[in-house]
């Protein structure tokens, strides 16, 4: 839809240009109108030309229409809308058409390439190591999964990391919370740390220190053991983190090392180079980065006055290694929390020559967990929030990835743990997910008929190297296969069946704007619009009649719907169940 409108509006420009004493094409918008009774695309191509031609907007859409319709194009009627949109409804061959387009190449085929195998990081969650993750972690976790899902379906090269802050004050608290616990539990009751990690989370910790090493450090002071404390603290806890990732179906390209940088010189490496620069100077016995030559508000300690580094001087230096590394994109994904920590790094990055559009950071509002419409405040293991794993494991890693996504990331979250238990069209996940299963249930109902020789049924078969022909056994992998032959799809005429196509058409277009404004919320709004087209057509019209040419185009028009519910699903890092 976007290249049929995108093409009839620069044919018309060109044939404008020389008497508007335009250079060259503009860029020209092309969007999905919000009302459908507009149209199926529309473009603010006029808008965009008022400065340039120094004409109202709605005088360049009526010049531009006039060149539009002097086209051969695809188009059922164009008309122009409130200050100068011009909306387009297309033909219902070219909706016949471009259905059958699909089916045959898939949506994929359709999206891919848009990248051209650039290179970008995506790093998302980075929790400290200190203790569980909690429910903002899960849906820092679910977003950035989805984002790197659909740039690489996209056809971006997208490497997935974990910035690991295990050099800081935290994991020494983490080691002395745990330290503590250890000795309690073997009956020296050493003071607990005001300040400590509480949950009981470190009690457990303790507790299996305590069944691989005994009372081997007991009585003890923190200066002689601690070192072994913090390690094993930290490593457990990492190791915790890693597995509720893994159940959540999300998994790193790379676990990047706070401590590694250290270790490897990079933190002053990076130092040095900001140096080199001149962007480092000395003031009252300490080091500062001049960040405000780059849009900060004020310069930043990078050594404090003690000859230590600030936090800010290991965020210097992993975001150097990042660049290091060639990305040709940095995606940093950050809890509300972080919010006024981006200028000072895109100022980072700017010293070292990345230019502003390379680096985004896309910020995480919170979640609100709710239960019954209450808030649920209170954890069984951390104590202070809600982890991750008690979401998991009471709705599923399917639900909980699911609902994350169903709002913008900048927007807060409210998520009722009782609603996201329901198997009905108040659970999103629920409804989109049956949508799929509806779909692979006709499928089957379509083969049965098949199978025993029913009359109008042999246009439709599964192809039987994917599985067996058994009407009760027919595998997932044959329900891929199922194809219709000679369809007719002319005969999809009902106005459910129209609008149904109209938005399996629209999926590109959606696509693209998701993939560039970052956003794979997008996917998730639609999968929900197309389930409810689905619904909705699939309650009020039968699929399998006793008309083999119009059972033959609404099979294919299921077809259809389950590849876009199938691709936007995948992308969302949600299974797309045969059966519910």
């Amino acid at each position: 839809m976007k290249k049929a409108v995108t093409e009839a509006i620069t044919n018309a420009i060109a044939s404008l240009k020389e008497g508007w004493g335009l250079e060259s094409i503009p860029y020209i918008d092309v969007e999905i109108p919000r009302n459908e009774d507009l149209g199926d695309a529309a473009s603010t191509v006029a808008m965009g030309l008022t400065k340039t031609l120094k004409k109202p907007p709605k005088k360049i859409a009526e010049e531009l229409l006039s060149e539009i319709v002097k086209q051969s194009g695809p188009f059922e009627n164009i008309e122009i809308a409130g200050a100068g949109f011009i909306n387009f409804r297309f033909k219902k061959e070219y909706l016949y058409e471009n259905l059958q387009r699909l089916l045959s190449e898939g949506h994929p085929s359709l999206s891919a390439g848009l990248g051209q195998n650039k290179r970008i990081q995506v790093e998302f969650i980075s929790a400290n190591p200190t203790g569980p993750l909690h429910i903002g972690h899960g849906r820092g976790a679910a977003i950035g999964n989805a984002l790197s899902n659909l740039l690489t379906a996209a056809g971006f090269e997208v490497e997935k990391e974990f910035y690991v802050n295990d050099a800081g004050l935290q994991v020494k608290l983490l080691g002395l919370s745990v330290y503590s616990r250890y000795q309690q539990a073997l009956g020296n009751d050493v003071h607990f740390p005001e300040n400590g990690y509480k949950g009981d989370y470190i009690a457990s910790i303790a507790e299996e220190i305590i069944k691989d090493i005994g009372n081997k450090y007991l009585n003890n002071t923190f200066e002689q053991c601690g070192d072994f404390f913090i390690s094993h603290a930290y490593k457990m806890m990492l190791s915790d983190i890693e597995r509720d990732l893994k159940d959540f179906g999300v998994t790193f390209d790379k676990w990047q090392s706070e401590k590694e940088l250290y270790e490897k010189g990079k933190v002053q490496g990076a130092l040095t180079a900001l140096q080199h620069k001149n962007f480092l100077y000395e003031k009252d016995g300490a080091k500062w980065f001049s960040s405000t030559n780059f849009g900060d508000d004020k310069d930043r300690v990078v050594v404090k006055q003690d000859g230590e580094y600030t936090y800010f001087a290991s965020d210097i230096a992993y975001h150097k290694d990042k660049l290091d590394r060639g990305f040709d994109t940095i995606i940093d994904i950050w809890g509300a929390d972080h919010h006024g920590y981006i200028p000072r790094i895109r100022s980072v990055l700017s010293a070292f020559g990345l230019s502003k559009e390379k680096f985004r950071v896309i910020i995480v509002q919170m979640v609100t967990l709710l239960r019954h419409g209450k808030p649920v405040q209170m954890s069984k293991r951390a104590g202070e929030f809600i982890t991750l794993r008690e979401v998991i494991d009471e709705v599923g890693s399917d639900t909980a990835k699911f609902i994350f996504l169903t709002r913008r990331a900048d927007s807060q979250l409210e998520f009722d743990i009782e609603v996201a238990k329901e198997q009905s069209a108040e659970n999103p996940v629920f409804y989109v997910q049956y949508a799929f299963a509806r779909i692979s249930s006709i499928f089957r109902q379509a083969e049965e008929r098949r199978v025993r020789g029913q009359k109008d049924s042999s246009q439709y078969s599964v192809d039987s190297s994917q599985g067996t022909a058994n009407s009760s056994h027919i595998t997932y992998h044959a329900l891929r296969s199922f194809r219709v032959q000679g369809t007719d799809l002319t005969a999809l005429k009902e106005v459910e069946e129209i609008a149904i196509i109209k938005k399996l058409l629209q999926y590109p277009m959606m696509f693209e704007g998701a993939v560039f404004a970052f956003e794979p919320h997008r996917i998730t709004y639609y999968l929900q619009d197309l389930a409810r087209l689905f619904h909705s057509y699939y309650n009020k019209h039968r699929v399998l009649t006793d008309d083999s040419v119009i059972t033959g185009a609404r099979l294919s028009l299921c077809r259809a719907v389950q590849l876009a519910l199938e691709e936007g699903l995948k992308i969302l890092g949600v299974s797309a169940p045969e059966k519910m």
